[in-house]
């Protein structure tokens, strides 16, 4: 599992960081159950979020 969190942000771009950066880097014997997991808090509205998503 890879987890971004971000902050004032939405948890789509979480996933696409951890894929555009390339955080599965060193997992290759893991992605065949590796799970990609954003999880995004607002400040102003004190609401979190999360995806989950299967690396692809």
């Amino acid at each position: 599992m890879i987890v971004e969190l971000k902050v004032n942000d939405s948890v789509e771009s979480g996933i696409e960081q951890i894929k555009e950066r390339n955080y599965r880097k060193g997992l290759e014997k893991y992605l065949d159950n590796l799970l990609l997991v954003s999880i995004s808090y607002d400040k102003k509205s004190k609401v979190h979020q999360c995806k989950i998503a299967r690396f692809a």
